[in-house]
């Protein structure tokens, strides 16, 4: 029997616990820190989804990194969970509400236009995503971790962005580039950047996330080079001519300035909006009239803005006619084909139709449910941290997640990224951020004084 020293009233509780014997069997496995490989993998399956090396390489595309690392990511975070006792996920709001669309999903499945085709829609792209989210919520436990997912994503934004801006200047157009239709710029060769809009949404969630970081950075050098990336990545969105890239852009500016305006830091919102009109005579060609087409959609010559807008007129008229079982996960190109309002054989470029086309209205109420869910996360560690010297970093991090995730709002009328990687991942920081904050909080209760 371990004898234990009489507490003193005036001895931590922490304190006490460490004056206890290594012999003693205190639960070791219960607060022991969690293993790193997780995480590691985790960064390492993101850099194979956004760069994809093995487009540049062909020598590493038989070895099926991507999937090597989600694989090595999901079974030595189970293994981990496993060997200290945990459960294996938090149950954040958001989860919850993932668990109750994926449900609803699967319930509904028989019943769609074509149940093999949505099950492979699950097998093949959802359900990495929602693995992918899970790791994020669970694994990105620290502020330390935010800050590197934060840091990773903003030098991996930095050979798109370039390429971006390579491919407009040498002319390496998919369509355009004269006097009738603008550029549209060849994206960067991977599955989540290989057109134009996409580069643009994708470097639009990410630039939200690189400001917060340079908020929170205090070397000078460093500094620097994270504001000339997120310059080249807002060159980069600029000359892909994509009006949602436009508007989330401008989203992410006015959501930045609102905030830093009411910030000691205000400094750089006032220098941001006079870099921002200082670069309006150097706008590219036809860039103003690309976007006039936002309202005026009969004036733009590719035809495109009239195709969305057929779209989602068929889309509204499939929701009205089949409001709560819908064509199936993944089907919405089906119900649209069905409807004869909209050219054939085309996804529906609007997450929110999606999700209500495929799903009906209790999959798109879910689904706003878990992004107001994902957006009171964020914005609930900015109001919790934002008087905190101490917390600074979280609340410039916990910016830029909100931030990410309003630019996504724009972005989802105009895109078909439903079951992809581009919201859950912002929103699963959002989880993580929530879960750093309130062990923070609870970390002076353990440590003080009874």
């Amino acid at each position: 029997m371990t004898t234990l020293p009489r507490r003193e009233w005036w001895r931590p509780q922490a304190t006490l616990a460490a004056a206890i014997p290594a012999t003693t069997p205190a639960h070791a496995d219960a607060v022991a820190p969690d293993s790193p490989i997780p995480f590691w993998a985790l960064m390492a399956f993101t850099f194979m989804m956004l760069l994809a090396p093995h487009n540049y390489f062909p020598v590493l595309g038989p070895l099926r990194l991507a999937f090597l690392a989600a694989g090595v990511a999901i079974g030595s975070y189970v293994y981990d969970r496993l060997r200290r006792g945990q459960p294996l996920t938090i149950l954040s709001p958001e989860i919850r509400l993932l668990g109750y669309l994926l449900g609803w999903a699967l319930v509904t499945l028989p019943l769609g236009s074509w149940p093999g085709g949505s099950v492979g829609v699950l097998a093949d792209t959802y359900s990495k995503t929602l693995v992918i989210f899970l790791l994020i919520a669970n694994t990105v436990n620290t502020v330390a971790r935010l800050r590197l997912i934060v840091g990773g994503l903003t030098l991996m934004a930095v050979p798109i962005a370039l390429i971006g801006v390579k491919n407009f200047l040498s002319g390496a157009y998919i369509v355009g580039g004269d006097n009738v239709s603008p550029a549209r710029i060849i994206g960067y060769e991977s599955m989540m950047t290989s057109n134009p809009n996409d580069l643009a949404l994708i470097l639009n969630i990410i630039i939200p996330l690189a400001l917060g970081l340079v908020l929170i950075t205090r070397r000078p050098m460093l500094r620097a080079v994270l504001l000339a990336s997120i310059g080249l990545q807002a060159v980069a969105v600029i000359v892909t001519f994509s009006r949602a890239g436009f508007l989330s852009l401008a989203t992410i500016l006015g959501v930045f300035g609102w905030t830093m305006s009411r910030r000691p830091e205000r400094g750089w919102a006032y220098a941001a909006l006079t870099l921002g009109v200082a670069a309006l005579p150097l706008l590219p060609g036809n860039y103003l009239t690309r976007l006039s087409t936002i309202t005026n959609i009969e004036a733009d010559a590719t035809g495109s803005a009239q195709e969305r807008y057929a779209q989602q007129v068929a889309a509204v008229h499939y929701v009205l006619a089949h409001p709560i079982v819908g064509a199936g996960l993944g089907m919405n190109i089906l119900a649209i084909n069905e409807t004869g309002l909209s050219p054939a054989w085309m996804n529906i470029h609007n997450v929110y139709l999606q999700y209500a086309t495929d799903l009906g209205l209790p999959g798109l109420i879910l689904f706003l449910l878990i992004f107001f869910e994902s957006i009171k996360s964020a914005n609930r560690v900015q109001r919790r941290t934002a008087a905190s010297p101490h917390s600074r970093d979280l609340f410039y991090l916990a910016t830029g997640i909100k931030t990410s995730l309003l630019s996504f709002a724009i972005s989802a009328f105009f895109s078909p990224v439903a079951y992809q990687f581009q919201f859950y991942y912002i929103a699963g920081l959002a989880v993580a951020a929530r879960a750093v904050e309130e062990t923070a909080a609870r970390a002076p209760e353990r440590g003080g004084t009874r």
